[in-house]
């Protein structure tokens, strides 16, 4: 018999909660019990990036993290990039910079991005490049990639009101 846990935390800013399986993926219980389906599945040996979510402000492939182990933390996905309707400065500039194509690898692009512009508001091409290292996209060289990624973090320090806080993301 497999014992069930209660786990409860924060996803995007809101309090959940359910009951899983110990063996549960955060990514299964994001998609499944959720209906958080931005997080995709690729690989599901945390090689490709795809599942990529924002553990406590850290990136972290959710195919290879126990639902269980997220207890008490404060998860991101990229469901959560966009605030009252309006598009994240990320998500804007991978569409005006022509980041995507299948879309795929998409939300995993943006959570890695995400975490890289709070922690350097300011990259150059070789952080945004190391950064989004751990992500794969079969389907272009990255060139779009890395420039939506700079022109984000451009308009996200744009959008820094008076005090210098930026949007959360």
């Amino acid at each position: 018999m497999i014992h069930r846990r209660e786990i409860r935390l924060k996803i995007n800013g809101a309090e959940v909660g359910g009951t899983v399986e110990p063996r549960r993926t955060l990514a299964d219980f994001l998609r499944e019990n959720l209906g958080l389906t931005g997080t995709h599945l690729g690989c599901e040996h945390g090689v490709c990036g795809a599942c990529t979510v924002l553990i406590d402000g850290a990136t972290a492939r959710s195919c290879l993290t126990f639902a269980v182990q997220v207890d008490g933390c404060e998860v991101s996905t990229v469901e959560g990039l966009a605030r009252d309707g309006e598009w994240h400065p990320l998500q804007q500039a991978f569409h005006e910079n022509h980041a995507l194509q299948c879309g795929f690898c998409t939300p995993g692009m943006l959570m890695s991005a995400s975490e890289l512009i709070k922690r350097n508001p300011d990259p150059d091409e070789s952080d945004v490049r190391e950064a989004l290292a751990g992500n794969l996209c079969m389907c272009t060289g990255y060139i779009n990639i890395v420039r939506a990624v700079l022109a984000g973090a451009r308009m996200t320090r744009e959008g820094a009101d008076e005090s210098g806080e930026t949007r959360s993301s």
